[in-house]
This record gives structure tokens, sequence and C-alpha cells, in this order.
């Protein structure tokens, strides 16, 4: 049986794998992702300089009472479509999508695909 470490040092591998060959600029921004077991973040990184342009999770949210389940695919959702408009405020339209070692599938899709649909390109 594989254990919780081992499977969290395999995503750490896959992690450094693909930041090896991912940087965000300050026209195209890296969309980091971090999902825990209880939340998501989403950060839009400028990595030249080393700061974060924008962020955005579910723990406001959350707080507001507008995402029932914190941890599920509408909350990726949500915090998907706010990440494209702070983004799109800021006039960058296209990034470069960082899952941070996960799998395209589930939480990390649906925070895509509602970044996508809300008008960023990557």
């Amino acid at each position: 049986m594989i254990s919780r470490h081992d499977r969290e040092e395999a995503r750490e591998r896959r992690h450094d794998r693909i930041r090896k060959k991912l940087a965000g600029t300050a026209e195209r921004p890296r969309l980091a992702v971090f999902v825990s077991l209880k939340h998501v973040y989403a950060q839009l990184i400028d990595d030249d300089k080393g700061i974060t342009l924008a962020a955005a999770s579910n723990l406001k949210r959350k707080a507001d009472g507008q995402v029932v389940a914190a941890n599920n695919t509408v909350a990726c959702q949500v915090v998907g479509t706010e990440i494209a408009d702070k983004a799109l405020q800021m006039g960058v339209k296209t990034v470069a999508f960082d899952r941070g070692g996960h799998s395209y599938h589930g939480r990390i899709k649906a925070l895509a695909e509602a970044a996508r649909a809300a008008g960023l390109e990557f």
C-alpha cells in the first residue's frame, strides 16, 4: 500500500518537473493552484520579479456564506472565475497554468475551465 507520504513526495517531484519548464512574466504570469483538503487557492505570479500579482481563495467566500462546501468543484469554479476577473482587470489575458503537480482532473479541472470561461487564455 502506498502511504500518504509517498504520494505527497511524488506530487512534489511532478511539481518540480513542471516548474523547470514553466515561468511567469509580467505579460504572462503563472496561474499557480494549490488545493488542500479544505481549501483552494489560486495566485497570479510574476516569477521575474518574484511577486504575487493577484490571489483568490475560497476562504473569504466561505466566511461570507456564498459557498456551502469549501473543497468541492463548485468552490473551485468560484475561485477560477474570481482569479480570472482579477487578471482581466489588471489587463492580463494569457497565463501559464501551474497545476502544482496534481492531475488535471476534478477540482483542478473545474478551476481551469471556470477561468477559461471567464476570459483567460492558457
